[in-house]
């Protein structure tokens, strides 16, 4: 006879939660551990590690106006923030945040249809962003737009101040499009992402055999056969690059 599994909720106070929720967390802690699963060749594992430590890394100090363009779990808001920046930081998605600070403001809305003051930031923050811009079905895009991602370099590029400088990690390798997932940029599409800046700093990285993240040279990253089908991040791979871009030009 088939059995069907059934789940209700059920309030409760908040007290009693916690303390089931721990009683659960012992248990869980008292099980004998799992064997590991086999991880298929380099992935993308830890990706974010290099990410966001590159851009904490290379964030200037403030005064000034900040925009942290999708934000996701990152903290880096409120590390610009701690640097003297006034933030915005925006996502297409909600998020739950552990903290609240008087120069962070967050925003759920879409940069493709903001206002933003022209010539008014001193800093944006772009880290594993654009590559999504306009491919409908992940991180809450909903609109397709083939060149989303540089429709969005271009509005950034307008509200930021002349000298004005933006932190910008995206996926490096030979040039596609892993839709819906990201877009992979190369020889062909990244000088394109950043016209109308000038590259003050970049430093590439990719995997290899060892399954950990190492730096490489631009030829190395851009000439990179990325592979990212897959829901699943640890069966896709794509080198990483990471540049300081300044706006240039009027």
């Amino acid at each position: 006879m088939p059995i069907a599994r059934i789940i209700i909720p059920v309030p409760m106070p908040d007290f009693l939660y916690r303390s089931l929720k721990s009683l659960r967390d012992q248990f869980r802690k008292s099980e004998p551990p799992k064997p590991a699963t086999a991880i298929r060749g380099p992935n993308l594992e830890g990706d974010r590690d290099i990410e966001w430590t590159w851009v904490s890394a290379n964030m200037p100090a403030g005064p000034g106006r900040a925009l942290d363009f999708g934000t996701g779990e990152s903290s880096l808001a409120l590390e610009a923030a701690l640097r003297g920046y006034r933030v915005t930081s925006i996502d297409l998605t909600s998020k739950t945040r552990f903290f609240a600070h008087p120069n962070v403001r967050y925003l759920q809305t879409d940069l493709l249809n903001m206002r933003l003051a022209k010539e008014s930031l001193d800093l944006v923050i772009n880290c594993s962003t654009v590559e999504h811009v306009g491919l409908p079905g992940r991180y809450g895009v909903s609109e397709k737009r083939p060149d989303g991602d540089l429709e969005a370099m271009q509005i950034l590029r307008k509200a930021m101040k002349r000298g004005g400088k933006m932190l910008l990690t995206i996926p490096v390798g030979i040039d596609q499009v892993f839709d819906p997932l990201c877009r992979v940029y190369g020889k062909k599409r990244l000088p394109n992402l950043i016209t109308g800046f000038s590259i003050l700093k970049e430093e590439y990285w990719r995997k290899r055999g060892t399954n950990l993240w190492t730096p490489c040279s631009r030829a190395e990253a851009l000439a990179f056969q990325a592979s990212a089908g897959s829901w699943n991040y640890l069966e896709n791979i794509y080198a990483l690059g990471c540049l300081v871009l300044k706006k240039s030009g009027q």
